[in-house]
């Protein structure tokens, strides 16, 4: 966040914040702007269902999405599918990805020609640091050139690296497990970045799973998407907090939470997720789902694919009472435990110029803290695994205080 974005939140945490934690009033003019924001990512719905999870999913006409409010998508004629699709790769993602639905399937399913949105709330907006800054990122995430100088304070990481290159996407299957967060305003994820540029013109696009209380109200495993084009200064947000990621699927929903969940030392759940660049559009595939597309126009860098592709887990630590926080990285296991009880990222490949998935070759891992959450390289010993790393950790113990 730049300074000025900085200046606004100091200006407005005390009078919007607090309202929501102690049920003041706000001002007529927070008000406006709070539901202004509310009918600009709320379009009017063909059809609504309510979750049991508490969410509400609309299902809003394609052509009427939030992502279209976009200036530069103004004139964006929608792709339903894309152009060609990465070759080689996995057999295996198919059979998995039956499995795995979203909670708000249980209570309907939205109808053709309409994309299931979360409606975002009041209190939604109300939980961020300013009404300016729903939905986006409040810290540099890790990315290209934002190494951490002081791991023990912020954010934490667990991640896998490529090597510098040139990459057109990635494909894996994620582990979904659901971490625990100690406090509302930190949270737990794992994700993958597709990093190009450098400094302010650093462009990221990024999805994966994340548990998010001050974004979500809860402590639901879900599926986000996020954007940046100037290193998370100004542009980009997550899911549809803002206009850019043009949806396709009806059955799936970026911040929709999960049904299933892996146990320890029981069944295990594994998402595959594919990113790749079509033609000018980036692609999300999950399973056999088109999920949707981020527009290559709403970059700048990463029009010409990327140089870094990174996958692993990230937390925030607050340092709650002066100590480093107790909020789960993966399953909340070290990476030592491997199989059932640390989390994995499995069968990772990479997409290259030719359009071909290809194992990578010389990744190399990064963990800020390895006392508190580590990540360790799995055996390629099969076809089913492919290349595969475990990661996560418990936060506060005895050797990370």
């Amino acid at each position: 966040m730049g300074m000025v974005g900085y200046t606004v939140s100091l200006v407005v945490i005390t009078v919007i914040v607090s309202p929501c934690v102690y049920g003041k009033q706000l001002t007529d003019q927070q008000e406006i702007k709070v539901q202004r924001l509310l009918k600009q990512l709320n379009k009017p719905a063909h059809k609504s269902i309510k979750s049991e999870d508490g969410d509400i999913i609309d299902c809003v006409p394609i052509t009427n999405q939030p992502a279209f409010d976009h200036p530069l998508l103004k004139n964006h004629t929608i792709q339903m599918r894309p152009s060609f699709f990465p070759e080689g790769g996995s057999t295996y993602t198919k059979k998995e990805a039956k499995a795995i639905t979203q909670v708000w399937h249980k209570s309907g399913m939205c109808p053709d020609n309409t994309v299931p949105i979360r409606r975002t709330k009041k209190e939604d907006i109300l939980r961020a640091k300013s009404i300016e800054s729903f939905g986006k990122k409040n810290h540099k995430s890790f990315g290209k050139g934002t190494h951490q100088s002081n791991p023990g304070e912020g954010h934490e990481y667990a991640i896998m690296n490529s090597r510098g290159g040139n990459y057109y996407g990635t494909k894996f299957v994620i582990n979904m497990w659901r971490p625990e967060v100690e406090v509302p305003n930190e949270f737990s994820l794992a994700q993958t970045w597709l990093v190009s540029g450098s400094g302010h013109d650093t462009n990221t696009i990024e999805a994966g799973l994340q548990v998010c209380p001050i974004l979500y109200g809860d402590n639901n495993l879900r599926l986000f998407v996020y954007w940046t084009s100037d290193h998370y200064q100004s542009t980009g947000c997550y899911n549809t907090g803002c206009s850019g990621f043009v949806q396709t699927s009806k059955k799936i929903t970026p911040g929709g939470s999960f049904a299933q969940v892996s146990q320890y030392d029981g069944t295990q759940y594994g998402l595959p997720m594919l990113i790749w660049k079509a033609s000018e559009n980036w692609w999300l595939m999950i399973g056999e789902e088109y999920v949707g597309y981020w527009p290559g126009n709403l970059f700048t860098s990463l029009r010409d694919g990327v140089t870094t592709v990174q996958w692993g887990g990230e937390i925030a630590n607050q340092r709650t009472d002066g100590r480093h926080t107790n909020t789960d990285m993966g399953s909340g296991h070290f990476a030592d435990e491997w199989f059932k009880k640390a989390s994995y990222f499995r069968k990772l490949e990479t997409v290259d110029g030719a359009n071909t998935l290809r194992e990578p070759q010389g990744l190399y891992p990064y963990a800020s803290n390895d006392n508190c959450y580590n990540i360790k390289e799995g055996p390629t010993d099969s076809s089913y695994w492919g290349y595969h790393f475990f990661f996560g950790g418990p936060g506060r113990n005895a050797n990370c205080l």
